[in-house]
Formats: C-alpha cells, sequence, structure tokens
C-alpha cells in the first residue's frame, strides 16, 4: 500500500495560517507556538493576558517579550527581573549613594543639603539658621561651622560662648609700674593714680580729703572715694549697678544722696533704699564702648548740732563693646 504525503504534495487543505503535519493515511492541520486552533483558524495567543512576564510584557503575533522597569534588567529566564545596584555601577550621587528596590536616593554628609535634582549636595550655611547659634561671630565653612570671640575673649567648651580674658590677673597688660590695671570685659583698662587738686590732699590709693581746717574746704565734699566698675554693652534695664552707704550714723543725722554731675543723659538715678544706704540705677541701655564719669554724692544734715556736710564717691563705669 503506498501512503500520499498530503502535505508534501501540497494536496491538503490547510490555510495558510496553519501548519499541514502528515499522518498514517491522512494528515492533521495545526498552529505553530503562540497561536491556538479556533474554527478552522490560527489566532495568535495573548501570551501577556496570562502574567509571563513579571513586570513588562509586549505581545507580539506568535509569541511575545519581556521587559523590566527602570532599575531593573531582565535575567536569563528571559521572564523575570532583577534590581540594579546603581551604587555599584554608575554611582550618581556625589557624595553617599544608598541603593533602594528599583532605584537609588542620593544622601549627604553632615552640613550638606541634598539640592533639587536629588544627585548633588550643597553647603549648609549653619549660620543662616539663627542669630543665636553664635554669641559672638557665626563662621560658615563647607559642610561644617565654628563660632569666633572678638579680641579679649576666649571660646568656651560648649563652642559657642565667649568669656572673658582677665589681662590683668595673666599679666597680659601694658600698664606701666605706676598705673593699676583694671580688667574689662574683653580687655582692661590702665589707670593712673589719683591726683587730688587743691585743696584736697592724697590719703590713699582711692581716697582725697579737704582737711576742715582749709577755708577752702568749707564749701566742697570732705573726701572725694574714686571707685571703677564695668558693665556690658545694651545691659538690660533698669538695672541696680552700684551700692552707696554711710559708714556712720549720727543721733539727729539724716542722709540725702544725689547724682552731682555726670548724669546729663539722664541714664541713671539715685534709689534710697534705707536710712543711711542708696543704690545706683542704670534706667537706660548704653552702648560700647563709653567712659562715663558721675560724681555721686551723700550729703549728711545733722539738725542736732546744726552740721551740713558732704562726701563724693567719683565713679567711673567702663561699658564694654560687646554685650557678654
Amino acid at each position: 500500500m503506498i501512503y500520499v504525503d498530503e502535505c508534501a504534495t501540497d494536496s491538503h487543505q490547510c490555510n495558510p495560517t496553519q501548519i499541514c503535519i502528515n499522518t498514517e493515511g491522512g494528515y492533521t492541520c495545526s498552529c505553530t507556538d503562540g497561536y491556538w486552533l479556533l474554527e478552522g483558524q490560527c489566532l495568535d495567543i495573548d501570551e501577556c493576558r496570562y502574567g509571563y512576564c513579571q513586570q513588562l510584557c509586549a505581545n507580539v503575533p506568535g509569541s511575545y517579550s519581556c521587559t523590566c522597569n527602570p532599575g531593573f534588567t531582565l535575567n536569563e529566564d528571559g521572564r523575570s527581573c532583577q534590581d540594579v545596584n546603581e551604587c555599584a555601577t554608575e554611582n550618581p550621587c556625589v557624595q553617599t549613594c544608598v541603593n533602594t528596590y528599583g532605584s537609588f536616593i542620593c544622601r549627604c554628609d553632615p552640613g550638606y543639603e541634598l539640592e533639587d535634582d536629588g544627585v548633588h549636595c550643597s553647603d549648609m550655611d549653619e549660620c543662616s539658621f539663627s542669630e543665636f547659634l553664635c554669641q559672638h561671630e557665626c563662621v560658615n565653612q563647607p559642610g561644617t561651622y565654628f563660632c569666633s570671640c572678638p579680641a579679649g575673649y576666649i571660646l568656651l567648651d560648649d563652642n559657642r560662648s565667649c568669656q572673658d580674658i582677665n589681662e590683668c590677673e595673666h599679666r597680659n597688660h601694658t600698664c606701666i609700674l605706676q598705673q593699676t590695671c583694671y580688667n574689662l570685659q574683653g580687655g582692661f583698662k590702665c589707670i593712673d593714680p589719683i591726683r587730688c587738686e587743691e585743696p584736697y590732699l592724697r590719703i590713699s590709693d582711692n581716697r582725697c580729703m579737704c582737711p576742715a581746717e582749709n577755708p577752702g574746704c568749707r564749701d566742697q565734699p570732705f573726701t572725694i572715694l574714686y571707685r571703677d566698675m564695668d558693665v556690658v554693652s545694651g545691659r538690660s534695664v533698669p538695672a541696680d549697678i552700684f551700692q552707696m552707704q554711710a559708714t556712720t550714723r549720727y543721733p539727729g543725722a539724716y542722709y540725702i544722696f544725689q547724682i552731682k554731675s555726670g548724669n546729663e543723659g539722664r541714664e541713671f538715678y539715685m534709689r534710697q533704699t534705707g536710712p543711711i544706704s542708696a543704690t545706683l540705677v542704670m534706667t537706660r541701655p548704653i552702648k560700647g564702648p563709653r567712659e562715663i564719669q558721675l560724681d555721686l554724692e551723700m550729703i549728711t544734715v545733722n539738725t542736732v548740732i546744726n552740721f551740713r556736710g558732704s562726701s563724693v564717691i567719683r565713679l567711673r563705669i567702663y561699658v564694654s563693646q560687646y554685650p557678654f
């Protein structure tokens, strides 16, 4: 018996979309991979409908292809996707790269902030955040900052506060032997020995006395005592800054305290705090550097012996340049 190969002799009735498969005594019409037979026609199978791909699927006639989202690469099985470690390959970040699933993020070192492009880092100006970051001056540097103090101060361990250097105590001054070194906030003052003008006599390093037997002393304060003090610039007010008190209280006597001179700007006043004492009050903030000399007078009135006399404290106030 002779079998006829209908497929080889093209004597079959398969349509052009089908494949002719010879069988014993006949043939069958079949479809190629990627197609399925329906009512005598080979129709493309949409493999993408069945989730053949892990991420992206593109159907093509008789087949399909899988692709991956950005940040992934296709594995050898042609279907699954694997994360790309951009930090290990191209490292697009300027400073620190952190790989994430399907992507990456850039991070900046302390003292830097990420720019809008998400890649570059720019210096963070910490000094612009607050005027209270440093007590005196904030100096910005790439990735950091530091506080500095003016001459006459040192930076404390907190790295923001300034402390006065006592030049007199450390003998870091320019005063000559006859002068007295007086420490100020941020500096020092070389104070000359006092000079007692006629008819006063010098009785100590800081006191002048007008002898009672001298006729020229009749209307003058009995003593002038020199005192020095310093205050910081812009000190909050009102502020009690100096105490004045009589050393002896006599029967029948009372005391009047007043600012005799130096208060032309009305920046101070005397507040009597007791029968024999008073306090100097600063009423207005004073901006330094500045030197002020006040004559504080204590008037003694004794009605029993019909006596009236006075003594003066010559107070020299040194206002520093800075508020610390």
